[in-house]
């Protein structure tokens, strides 16, 4: 869903990227600094209760992803090491907000249920790639799904915004809940697209 957004995110970040390269910044380093913030700030601000900052910090960041992409095209850069980059320290930014979700819920959250509910997404979102990664690697594909990746950390980011700002924590056990679901169903789906793949060729 919310990759449909792309290209309205890119228009908007042309000028700053063009800015940015003015100034001498390269592609990797505004992807690497994007990181470590997010990760600083998910395993500072969710463990010690912050969470409506740490989900602030971390959405204004998260929405600035598509930056180093569009950074590397108006410079020419665009190749397989920035992609690498980018999807790798992805993994990063996702279990260090999930991680510091589950360090909260077992901490002040006082929430086993919860936290078990945030390790399942961290697992779950780190498979859901892998089922894409592998699935290339052996010439085929498997993308899409329910559950991609801006989708989940835009609602995960949303509901812990909202408890934030004072609603119950069950509100983001449901949607934890819901989001290990979907990621679940999202890696049967890439299987079954891999799955189909196969029959075709063996047929």
């Amino acid at each position: 869903m919310l990759n449909r957004l792309r290209g309205f995110m890119t228009r908007v970040f042309t000028p700053v990227a063009d800015r940015l390269l003015r100034a001498g910044v390269s592609p990797d380093a505004v992807t690497i600094t994007g990181t470590l913030v997010v990760v600083i700030t998910a395993l500072w601000a969710f463990p010690t209760g912050h969470l409506l900052l740490g989900a602030l910090l971390i959405t204004v960041f998260a929405l600035t992803d598509s930056l180093d992409g569009v950074m590397a095209r108006r410079a020419g850069r665009s190749g397989p090491w920035g992609a690498f980059l980018d999807s790798t320290l992805d993994r990063f930014g996702d279990a260090a907000i999930f991680s510091g979700l589950v360090l909260w819920f077992v901490g002040d959250g006082d929430d086993r249920l919860a936290a078990i509910l945030a390790l399942a997404c961290l697992v779950l979102g780190s498979v859901v790639p892998y089922a894409r990664a592998r699935a290339e690697g052996l010439g085929m594909t498997a993308s899409g799904g329910i559950a991609e990746r801006a989708d989940r950390l835009f609602a995960v980011l949303v509901a812990t915004a909202v408890v934030g700002l004072g609603a119950p924590s069950t509100v983001l056990t449901v949607v934890l809940a819901l989001l290990a679901l979907a990621s679940a169903v999202t890696v049967v789906q890439r299987m079954a697209m891999v799955r189909a793949q196969t029959r075709e060729q063996a047929s």
